[in-house]
């Protein structure tokens, strides 16, 4: 090939003022189709032709439902914060502590209570040894006869704690009962607002 030839310009095709026009026409023509049929349906599902529905582009302009916020759990939702002038509860007796025990032969039972006001509260913590025991944590009001409340009521166990607060006027405690064939001694300590612990 000689060099004249390889410097020599290519042939440009130069496109007229119509041609141009005709071009950009079908240019918007196409823009304006893939509009009507994808992009408002998809983005805005407005449909005006139904292909969009037809293929499924509506679908994509559905909102999704706003999360419900996290639940929280707060101290205020778990323990009621008293206002200042209900910040303090009166008793009429102090707050002490006490501790008893006694032992269950083979299938006896006894019980330990103690008499409180309504609203009285004390903090309790019992064990057994010698094996486990069934126990009836219970309240019986004044000339109420054998009725009683139960209040916690389980099967072989050796220890048990926690918090009471008097639903009512009367005495309220534990009755345990060894069923096993060996001695148990049950030892309970409590501390709060209560009369004397005792054995009815």
């Amino acid at each position: 090939m000689s060099k004249s030839s390889m410097n020599a310009n290519p042939t440009t095709i130069q496109a007229t003022t119509p041609q141009l026009l005709k071009a950009s026409g079908l240019a918007l023509a196409v823009a304006g189709a893939i509009l009507v049929t994808a992009v408002l349906p998809a983005e805005y599902g407005i449909d005006p032709t139904g292909i969009g529905s037809a293929l499924g582009l509506t679908a994509l302009s559905a909102k999704p439902a706003a999360a419900a916020p996290p639940a929280t759990t707060t101290a205020e939702s778990v323990l009621a914060v008293p206002s200042p002038s209900d910040a303090v509860v009166k008793r009429a007796t102090p707050f002490h502590s006490e501790e008893m025990s006694l032992t269950l032969v083979a299938n006896q039972g006894a019980e330990i209570k103690a008499a409180m006001k309504v609203g009285e509260r004390f903090e309790f913590s019992w064990r057994s040894e010698g094996g486990p025991v069934s126990f009836d944590m219970h309240g019986e009001k004044p000339n109420d006869g054998d009725n009683f409340s139960s209040y916690w009521k389980d099967r072989d166990q050796s220890e048990a704690h926690g918090s009471f607060v008097a639903p009512f006027d009367g005495v309220h405690g534990w009755y345990w009962k060894n069923r096993g064939s060996e001695p148990v001694t049950v030892t309970v300590k409590v501390s709060g607002y209560f009369d004397k612990l005792y054995m009815p």
